[in-house]
């Protein structure tokens, strides 16, 4: 009996952790009939995506550069949702992040790198736990939700970016030339993150972001302050009758999560652009809840779905220009994603809840 017990649990742990995996092939199978449609052969359409994410040194450093803030996002995603809030308000927090980091490495330029660089990714940090803190906050006192609340912070972040990068953040160089593209001046090369891979733009924020990935499991599974995190995201009720101040701490886990939202704007700045221009967000504020939901909330399962995710963005591009298909598919792509994993989800809970009806 007991052995029949084990094997059933270690079949049920295989399941588990194989349905990721199927619901992804089955969002490309999917994908593949969408393709078919279109009048695209399928199997050159995602040849050139694998291609162009991982066919070469190019593809592979751009795929984890595309990875980085993903990953940095889905930390905070991880954060906000295991403390039961959610936060949609990544794009703004990922530009409060990136015009914070500029406008004070712009404004501290003659100080040493040393002491600058972390500056610099602090002052991001903490723009982005601003941004979020606040619909925490209204979350917290008064019940706002905090879906539409963040949404509308998105909108606000980004009419403030134009009026910046218009007026004080404008570079100079190009009011004097009379052509006013929306940009900063570059950043000093002090705070630039050192390139990992020559001539490509991998930087070390790869790097920071998978201690972070660490730090967080660390946070959430083996301290007081992430077990209380925890509690209030399963039953805040629960949590408030054993003496969990739950306000405090759904203000916290928002404010957390717009911190890495904000870091990851910062480190965008830092490691690529090397100056705080339009649109620098690509969409990662979106996309890094995909990342997050695919890796099951987990800060460690964030790393690959970071970059899993990461390479479709990137093979996105390939696969526009060798077969002619609207990048706009990859987008589909990834709700299909996010459809197949919260299916897949709510399949293991339901299964785990027979199993406990039947006393396994």
């Amino acid at each position: 009996m007991a052995s029949q017990l084990r094997s059933k649990r270690t079949l049920n742990t295989l399941i588990s952790a194989a349905l990721p995996i199927l619901a992804v092939a089955a969002a490309l199978i999917v994908g593949a009939l969408l393709l078919a449609m279109l009048g695209v052969n399928p199997l050159r359409a995602y040849g050139a995506l694998f291609n162009g994410a991982l066919g070469n040194v190019s593809g592979i450093t751009q795929t984890l550069t595309k990875a980085t803030p993903l990953l940095l996002v889905g930390l905070g995603i991880c954060i906000a949702f295991r403390g039961g809030v959610i936060n949609i308000g990544g794009e703004g927090q990922i530009v409060l992040g990136a015009l914070g980091a500029s406008a004070l490495a712009l404004g501290l330029r003659d100080w040493p790198g040393w002491l600058l660089l972390p500056l610099t990714m602090l002052t991001g940090a903490v723009a982005g736990l601003i941004w979020g803190g606040i619909p925490g906050l209204l979350k917290a006192r008064m019940g706002v939700n905090e879906i539409l609340s963040t949404v509308m912070m998105n909108q606000i972040a980004l009419q403030l970016m134009n009026f910046l990068l218009r007026g004080p953040l404008l570079d100079p160089a190009q009011i004097a030339a009379g052509t006013n593209i929306p940009q900063s001046a570059a950043l000093p090369e002090t705070v630039w993150l050192i390139r990992l891979v020559p001539r490509t733009l991998f930087h070390s924020g790869a790097i920071l972001a998978v201690i972070l990935a660490v730090a967080v499991y660390f946070l959430l599974w083996r301290t007081t302050i992430g077990y209380r995190i925890r509690a209030v995201g399963l039953n805040p009720h629960a949590s408030r009758y054993a003496g969990i101040p739950v306000s405090r701490y759904v203000f916290l886990s928002m404010a957390l999560s717009g911190a890495f939202c904000g870091l990851a704007g910062a480190v965008e700045v830092m490691g690529v652009h090397h100056r705080m221009i339009e649109g620098m967000s690509g969409g990662y504020g979106f996309s890094g809840i995909v990342a997050a939901l695919f890796g099951k909330l987990h800060p460690l399962g964030a790393i690959p779905a970071s970059a899993l995710f990461g390479s479709l963005l990137v093979g996105a591009d390939k696969m526009q220009r060798s077969v002619q298909v609207p990048s706009a598919l990859i987008i589909a792509l990834q709700g299909l994603v996010v459809l197949f994993v919260v299916a897949s989800d709510l399949y293991v809970r339901r299964r785990s809840r027979r199993r406990m009806e039947e006393g396994e």
